[in-house]
């Protein structure tokens, strides 16, 4: 991936999410219903994309390393599309239909038991990120950006456990993710993988 494609996929999702989160009601009520759900419609397909700051970082520097991130990856993605599906537009959709009622804890509890090792996940990631990008980074300047990234891609996803999106911690968390995975994305030299070896079994060009 290009670097400027790889700073710009760092820093909009979080930074999307920031606006977004700036506009949720801090309470369902059958007044913020509405908008609790539609709001939670455009994060589908919103959150899953932060998943895309540490595999930039770490993209090229171990097939094994991305590999564990890309998981990490994916089970955040699936497991916050649950919250997002639950305890956003379950909850929003059967408050305006119905209104308040029991169902609506029950599916906040539910949401919560699943986004759980999500957010974990997620959290793991920020670690092998800023760790990565400490460890690969040369020169002085470059390594102290590295470092004040990876303190904020850690605070920020440590932050996500309890934050959501909700204003102003919510708010912050993301600004704070985006800046951390922007920071590291330019911090980090450009990865370059190894040629595959040539194949015994290809043919070969004939002698002249």
């Amino acid at each position: 991936m290009l670097r400027p494609a790889g700073l710009i996929a760092t820093a909009v999702p979080p930074l999307l999410l920031a606006a977004l989160g700036s506009t949720h009601p801090t309470m369902l009520t059958p007044a913020s219903a509405p908008w609790w759900r539609d709001l939670h419609v455009i994060g589908l397909a919103l959150f899953p994309l932060l998943a895309l700051g540490p595999w930039i970082v770490v993209r090229g520097r171990s097939r094994l390393l991305e590999a564990v991130v890309v998981v990490l990856g994916l089970v955040y993605a699936c497991c916050y599309t649950a919250l997002d599906v639950l305890a956003g537009i379950g909850a929003g959709q059967e408050t305006v239909v119905v209104g308040p009622g029991p169902w609506v804890p029950a599916l906040f509890g539910m949401a919560d038991r699943l986004a759980l090792p999500g957010v974990y996940a997620y959290l793991a990631t920020a670690v092998i990120g800023g760790v990565t990008a400490v460890a690969v980074t040369r020169g002085i300047a470059a390594r102290a950006a590295a470092v004040v990234g990876a303190v904020l891609v850690v605070v920020g996803a440590w932050s996500f456990l309890t934050s959501h999106i909700y204003p102003p911690v919510g708010v912050a968390t993301m600004v704070v993710l985006a800046v951390g995975w922007t920071t590291l994305a330019a911090a980090v030299p450009p990865a370059v993988r190894s040629p595959r070896p040539r194949s015994p079994l290809r043919r070969q060009p004939a002698p002249t």
